[in-house]
């Protein structure tokens, strides 16, 4: 049985709330302790308090989804005073971090991110990214998730600037409207040069036209067989109104997920056909 969560009970976050010295922030992501994303996002953090702490996976946990480790231990390495690693995933990094780093002052924000790709759409349920962010929510701690659009130079030339540039202030706007127990924000960098973003837009989740799934069979030196889980995606110019359509006009795409996965609307529905079944 998973164990209950406890409740730190805050509702929303105003930054004048918190003095510069006083708001504890934790950093998390699921590309590992030592990716680039990481360091952009601790930057981004200490722009808001200089009360930064660093727990990320040991090694990367893309697409790692809101698991945490249940059958196996886990080890927590020290690399400065406010600096750790965990051999698990984002979900365990900030348990780990609120239960126990920090569990006389549990952080008053936590950033994940900053991811290599964007986390939009369909990609929202399987990223360790966003389960950073929702663990956080989970634990009644406002929480954001922030990932940089690869652009047209790949993963190897990835431009971290918009991310660099504009999340400081994406962050302080939204730290000052706040927002209700049981949301996460999801941010979305254009996969451009920070002066070519032409804006930053609330935008729905979107959805891809078209996601399939493919295994990819590979031999090793040894004549075995081995195996890749390969993602597909197509999709035509995406609908304006919705977090591709804003990363795709080089806009920064900004949306509240809800914990709550209920569709109510389907719910009242079913109630009326099947009554009390």
């Amino acid at each position: 049985m998973i164990p209950a969560r406890p409740k730190f009970h805050i509702v929303k976050i105003r930054a004048l709330v918190y003095p510069r010295a006083h708001m504890r922030i934790l950093v998390t992501n699921d590309d590992g302790i030592h990716a680039p994303g990481l360091a952009v996002a601790e930057t981004i953090a200490r722009t808001l308090s200089d009360d930064v702490w660093v727990i990320a996976p040991e090694t990367e946990q893309s697409g790692a989804s809101h698991s945490l480790t249940l059958t196996a231990p886990l080890r927590l390495r020290t690399i400065n005073e406010r600096r750790f690693a965990v051999t698990g995933t984002p979900t365990d990094c900030v348990m780990m971090g609120c239960l126990h780093v920090l569990k006389d002052k549990p952080p008053a924000l936590i950033l994940s991110g900053v991811n290599l790709g964007a986390n939009v759409a369909d990609d929202v349920t399987y990223s360790g990214t966003v389960a950073g962010a929702m663990e956080g929510t989970a634990l009644g701690i406002p929480a954001i998730a922030l990932s940089q659009e690869i652009g047209e130079n790949g993963r190897l030339e990835i431009d971290w600037s918009p991310a660099s540039v504009h999340g400081p202030g994406v962050v302080k706007r939204l730290l000052a409207a706040g927002w209700p127990l049981g949301t996460l924000i999801n941010v979305n960098f254009p996969g451009c040069k920070a002066d070519e973003v032409t804006g930053t837009v609330l935008t729905p989740q979107g959805q891809y036209d078209l996601q399939s799934s493919e295994i990819l069979e590979r031999i090793d030196a040894r004549q075995k067989a081995y195996y890749w889980i390969g993602l597909r995606r197509r999709n035509a110019e995406p609908a304006k109104d919705s977090d591709m359509g804003a990363i795709w006009a080089k806009k920064i795409a900004v949306t509240p997920l809800h914990l709550n996965l209920t569709e109510y609307a389907v719910l009242e529905k079913l109630r009326q056909s099947l009554g009390d079944w």
